[in-house]
């Protein structure tokens, strides 16, 4: 099987031509996540003297130095350096999932122009780390996949049209459930629609370190000093945020947006730890990931919808085998705010969530 990685890039160029030299901004996340030059350059493997020129060169053209160095030879990104440093970590958040995605696909297209092989698993689901590791795994294991990463509206249409065969959808656990669920009613089939489960996840309030706005509720998120950093329309969590601000009396415009709408809960968490957002709404994981802090608000249930005839056609064998094993099973319990307590269980919608329950009994 063939595998293809995709690397978002970038450049930065004066106006007169100058440009950053290469492996520059590698040398700084290496410093970000050391605080020593010295271990940056052996990270990068880059000697210390070729480093520093690079340094000089960078400094040269943007007429400020990069890089505070402290006693003890160790060494912190000046205000300048963090900005490029988190432009290059933004960037891949943003792109990532989608060219994840184009891997998939020309993996799948290279299959199929030079061999046999069977036909890949069709999945359109949001992006989220859960997903993520699925793609990881099954791509390691050599499991034919084709994966768009999707709102689960386009998701739940896709599967509808026949289009993919496992639509990825996630509901909150509790009151909430019903309210999302119903946005969906219209394009579920009670009766032959399965529920294959993949991880129950926190979703939260994603602050900077420390908490320093001192941002504890959605009450919090109409203050004037806030500036909040939404997801996209259309996308699972903007319709989580604005169903749990409904249901407590809170104003949707009232919160201070940023200019821009983010496509993933990393770039969301990107946004936050860069500065250049107070509090956003997202997954655990990158909060973790990018040291910040995280106020969890609700636990939802992801999962994959698929048809019945699917499922009984055995298509799906390989997939239960590997989200029913304790490897892969262990791999998403190392996931901060990831349950998966449930992974790989198949269900009814009725059987799966109280509120279709009441729904299919009425």
């Amino acid at each position: 099987m063939f595998k293809v990685r995709i690397q978002p890039g970038w450049e930065l160029e004066t106006e007169g031509g100058a440009r950053l030299p290469p492996r520059l901004i590698a040398l700084l996340l290496a410093v970000q996540d050391t605080g020593s030059l010295a271990a940056a350059c052996r990270r990068v493997d880059l000697s210390y003297r070729y480093a520093w020129g690079l340094l000089k060169q960078a400094e040269t053209m943007l007429g400020r130095p990069l890089l505070r160095m402290t006693r003890g030879r160790g060494a912190l990104l000046t205000p300048i350096g963090e900005r490029l440093a988190w432009a290059d970590k933004r960037i891949a958040a943003r792109l990532s999932p989608t060219l994840d995605s184009l891997a998939t696909e020309l993996e799948t297209e290279l299959e199929r122009y030079v061999s046999a092989q069977a036909m890949p698993l069709r999945i359109h689901a949001s992006h989220g780390f859960g997903v993520e590791t699925l793609r990881r795994v099954m791509s390691d294991d050599g499991m034919p996949l084709d994966l768009k990463y999707r709102s689960p509206d386009d998701a739940l249409a896709a599967l509808r049209a026949g289009s993919c065969d496992l639509a990825g959808l996630h509901l909150p656990i509790g009151e909430l459930e019903g309210e999302l669920a119903a946005h969906y009613l219209d394009r579920l089939d009670l009766a032959d629609d399965r529920v294959l489960h993949l991880a129950m996840r926190r979703q939260g309030l994603v602050l900077a370190a420390g908490n320093p706005k001192r941002v504890h509720t959605l009450d919090d998120l109409s203050r004037d000093d806030l500036r909040f950093i939404h997801r996209q329309p259309g996308s699972g969590t903007r319709l989580l945020l604005e169903c749990m601000l409904a249901r407590q009396g809170l104003d949707f415009a009232a919160i201070h947006a940023c200019d821009v709408e983010e496509l993933t809960h990393a770039a969301v968490a990107a946004y936050v730890a860069s500065g250049l957002a107070d509090v956003g709404l997202a997954l655990e994981p990158p909060a973790r990931r990018y040291g910040l802090d995280f106020v969890p608000l609700a636990t939802e249930h992801y999962f994959f919808l698929c048809r019945a005839e699917t499922l009984d056609s055995g298509r799906l064998g390989e997939l239960l085998d590997l989200l029913r094993g304790d490897a892969f099973r262990h791999a998403l319990g190392q996931l901060p705010g990831y349950d998966p307590s449930y992974c790989g269980s198949v269900q009814t919608l009725p059987e799966a969530f109280p509120s279709i329950r009441a729904l299919a009994a009425g």
